[in-house]
């Protein structure tokens, strides 16, 4: 807080000039090149020490807050607090990048039954074994309009994307929608293995069985490496 107005104040009113700036604890001098529009000689340094900040955040493309500005340029030989390198940074309007944070979206519900696991953790690519072992999980899409969510299908032997679906809510029926696409799609022969997370989508009875053409009951077995879980949508924050 400036405390010159608090002397123009007490001049206004014809008071002694030289005891409010003793009361104040500041130099008739300075409150003279204040009136005058002078910079204090703590202003210009503060000014190139701004400029100094400045070069040094745009170097390293915006990512370093105060105590790595005030690292580097202890390295470059100007010697400031970091503090006084925090504050002339808040000035500025300069900060640095924070790391963004995880979220964890897939809860494991200890309280339900383990599944086996048929993959046995076997991703290998294999041409010859197209259409006999699937995997699938959902993403989630920022749009200007909310979270859009897209579950997918894919061939473990060829990486390829045999279906999908998309959503704006995470229920069942998006699993279940996926599923039913990629078996309308490629039609493949009985006991193909579907293999998801522990997200509660993947691992209801409805995603095992949905809604589908009369050859998916007896096309496709499921197999989650564990037990189900909740699937829980990412927070505003953590948007791209």
């Amino acid at each position: 807080m400036s405390i010159y107005p608090f002397i123009e104040a007490e001049k206004a009113q014809q008071h002694n000039v030289k005891r409010a700036c003793e009361l104040l604890e500041v130099s008739r001098a300075a409150y003279y090149a204040q009136r005058l529009g002078t910079p204090s000689a703590r202003q210009v340094a503060d000014a190139a020490l701004t400029e100094q900040i400045r070069q040094a955040h745009q170097v390293s493309k915006g990512r370093y807050g105060a105590p790595r500005i005030h690292a580097a340029l202890r390295r470059a030989g100007h010697h400031h607090g970091r503090k006084r390198v925090a504050r002339l940074m808040r000035c500025a309007g300069l900060r640095g990048r924070a790391p963004r944070r995880w979220s964890k979206t897939t809860v494991p519900d200890p309280a339900a039954a383990a599944r086996a696991d048929l993959i046995r953790r076997d991703f290998t690519v294999n041409a010859a074994a197209v259409n006999t072992r699937w995997c699938g999980d959902i993403t989630y899409i920022p749009t200007w309009e909310g979270w859009l969510y897209l579950a997918t299908v894919i061939d473990i032997a060829s990486r390829r994307v045999v279906g999908f679906a998309l959503a704006e809510h995470l229920r069942t029926e998006l699993v279940a929608d996926a599923l039913v696409n990629a078996v309308a799609a490629r039609d493949p022969a009985p006991g193909v293995v579907f293999h998801a997370d522990r997200g509660c989508q993947g691992s209801t009875p409805a995603a095992t069985t949905p809604p589908s053409p009369t050859t998916w009951p007896s096309a496709c077995r499921a197999a989650a490496p564990g037990s189900a879980g909740t699937t829980r949508s990412p927070s505003r924050s953590s948007r791209p």
